[in-house]
């Protein structure tokens, strides 16, 4: 694959072994000695115990990968617009968001210096990897994991992807709330693009051509019809363009 940005978008099991593969495409198409910023932020609501353990399996997984990595203190929209914090990004190597609420994470990163300096750094060769929420969040709606019927309805999204929508757990939906998975094929609209990443599974790219890679599937909904593209296949150039 060739391109400027690098994506590696989980559907679940971030710091697994399964991951190793994806994280180590995008440390080498990094090109770089900075550190990953490893980025809990997304649990951040949950407390602090929970946001520093998934801090600190981030970081054990990057040391058996021999990579640098450090926590990156953002739990909060003004952590997102703190100096200390944004600077950060200017040695970075690659950022990783895990799981947890990705309304919450949208809300706490969209619109902010943050952001804008994230964008333009996988410009730059910043790779971005991103779990469950922090692979939802690019699309361009979420759901609220806070709310009592979480999905009943959509918060925006950070639309890298145009209008294009991601959903994790795709092959699981149904177990964590029966009729789920049916729920977001008919709340999405049939012209707009819906990507489902079985747990487990990743879209690793370049913002224009992708490849499947761990043990589940890939599934992509365009213009009403599915695709189910497998472990080692390649993606369509166009079924997730970034902006």
């Amino acid at each position: 694959m060739t391109g400027d940005r690098s994506f590696g978008l989980l559907g679940s099991g971030e710091f697994e072994p399964w991951a190793e593969e994806v994280d180590r495409w995008l440390l080498e198409r990094a090109g770089a000695d900075g550190p990953v910023l490893v980025a809990p932020t997304a649990s951040a609501p949950e407390g602090d115990e929970v946001f520093e353990r998934w801090g600190r399996l981030g970081l054990e997984h990057y040391e058996r990968l021999g990579a640098l990595a450090e926590l990156l203190p953002l739990r909060t929209r003004a952590d997102a617009e703190d100096h200390s914090v944004i600077a950060r990004l200017d040695r970075a190597s690659m950022v990783f968001f895990s799981g947890g609420n990705p309304a919450y994470l949208t809300a706490a990163i969209g619109g902010t210096p943050f952001w804008d300096r994230l964008r333009e750094r996988l410009s730059e060769g910043l790779a971005f990897g991103g779990c469950s929420a922090g692979a939802a969040l690019l699309g361009r709606r979420v759901p609220d994991s806070s709310l009592a019927d979480p999905f009943t309805s959509w918060g925006a999204g950070l639309g890298m992807f145009g209008p294009a929508v991601l959903a994790p757990h795709w092959g699981a939906l149904d177990a964590y709330v029966p009729g789920l998975r049916d729920w977001i094929e008919r709340s999405v609209d049939r012209d707009v693009t819906l990507v489902g990443l079985d747990e487990r599974t990743a879209l690793m790219g370049d913002g224009r051509a992708w490849r499947v890679a761990g043990s589940g599937h890939v599934h992509v909904r365009r213009d009403g019809l599915w695709t189910t593209f497998h472990p080692g296949d390649e993606v369509a150039p166009g079924v997730l363009s970034a902006s």
